[in-house]
């Protein structure tokens, strides 16, 4: 598989979340030869927040999930190559399974085990592989093994996806960190394929909850490769609330000033992983930045950005380095929101295409062909009917694309 343009030319090492350990194994779920199973395990009274698929097809993982989120969270069990979607009751059983077998394995109790699977839909997980590699998995954690962890969770990914900030609080040096995966069937509503985030801030439940559900539509939610919505969309955060023991008082009030502080870092590590997976898109050569201005609502200019970014011709123009602004005018209308034609900007960069309703007196197609060889293409529309304004991030569509999905499941 041909790596993305846009692969980090070094991947250093994450900083360990205290209270978090890590291990990875090889469990033959569908690969071979790789690590395909990833094991966390948690201090106790670590509390979760989560937002899963809006899919009316989740997975049992997602279902599990979705059950157990007001309990606290001792493990994790992430596998790639089999999403257990669509199994029917089998896959209601694998969960209880796999859940069971981690629960036992490292002492917690089964309602304290969170599960995401990745990969094909429609064949059965066999839970049962579970058993020795995560025995094997026990006697390996350590909290440095994050970059193992984001290798383990990739299927049609590139290159393993994290990042992290520090921050102080109360004269503490607090972590947040975090792994994705994501590459093809990536239009995410209300997650991404795989996202988990881990931090040792003590924080409420309900106001992690909540700063999740705020940050998440201006990053994983602002990103599309093919327009396709997982059954598997999960996204994740974990709190340990170690640094409590370093002197750190909890954050439990919304009002609380150290807030702002905490939800602009996890804002920051969010955007991040979300503009890695969309860089990772399957097949990508370029990545567009796409805002679409003066409209009525950011909702409206947000699917207006949507039906550009989704848009199969738009997408092969910008791959094929064609400023094709005809098919960015088609997508504005097709989108079905409000719209002056006859107001309608369209900039490629720096470079005006189109002014009130046509093209731009001073448009050189010389030099927008020298623009669009750039591996990132900024698209900015203003529709003309009102203030408000919305980004989103997608990539183009190439024949590597086509290979990776025609030989999907070979």
């Amino acid at each position: 598989m041909k790596p993305s343009p846009f692969t980090p030319t070094n991947l250093s090492d994450v900083p360990e979340v205290s209270g978090v350990q890590f291990a990875t194994g090889e469990g033959g779920i569908k690969y071979h030869g790789r690590d395909d199973v990833l094991l966390i395990e948690f201090c106790s009274n670590t509390v979760v927040a989560g937002v899963f698929t809006k899919s009316k097809c989740p997975s049992a993982a997602v279902e599990w999930c979705r059950e157990h989120l007001s309990n606290d969270a001792r493990v994790l069990l992430v596998n790639s190559g089999n999403a257990n979607a669509f199994t029917g009751m089998k896959g209601k059983q694998a969960v209880r399974l796999s859940a069971q077998i981690s629960a036992d394995i490292v002492d917690c109790d089964i309602d304290e085990v969170f599960l995401a699977s990745t990969g094909v839909i429609g064949e059965a997980l066999d839970a049962s592989k579970f058993i020795p590699v995560l025995k094997d998995c026990k006697k390996r954690l350590k909290p440095t093994n994050l970059l193992n962890a984001a290798k383990a969770i990739m299927t049609t990914d590139t290159y393993p996806k994290a990042n992290f900030e520090k921050l102080n609080i109360d004269g503490v040096e607090i972590i947040i960190a975090g792994i994705a995966k994501g590459s093809g069937m990536i239009a995410p509503d209300m997650a991404t394929m795989l996202s988990f985030i881990f931090t040792d801030m003590p924080i409420a439940k309900p106001i992690l909850q909540n700063l999740l559900e705020q940050y998440v539509g201006d990053s994983f939610n602002a990103i599309s490769v093919d327009s396709d919505t997982s059954t598997s969309d999960s996204l994740m955060v974990f709190a340990t609330g170690r640094a409590q023991e370093k002197g750190v008082l909890p954050i439990i009030d919304m009002n609380d000033k150290r807030l702002a502080l905490f939800g602009a870092a996890l804002e920051r590590v969010m955007f991040d992983l979300a503009l890695q997976v969309v860089k990772d898109g399957e097949g990508i050569s370029k990545l567009m930045k796409i805002s679409v201005s003066g409209a009525q609502s950011k909702q409206s200019a947000k699917k207006i950005a949507f039906s550009i970014g989704n848009s199969p011709l738009v997408k092969t123009a910008i791959a094929g380095e064609d400023a094709n602004w005809g098919r960015i005018v088609m997508a504005i209308g097709k989108a079905g929101e409000p719209a002056n034609r006859d107001r309608i900007s369209i900039d490629f960069g720096e470079h005006r295409v189109a002014i009130d309703g046509e093209r731009a007196n001073d448009y050189c197609e010389e030099t927008l062909s020298k623009y669009m060889k750039s591996p990132e293409i900024f698209i900015n529309v203003n529709v003309g009917v009102g203030e408000e304004l919305a980004t989103i991030y997608a990539s183009d569509l190439t024949h590597g694309y086509i290979s990776i999905n025609a030989d999907y499941r070979s």
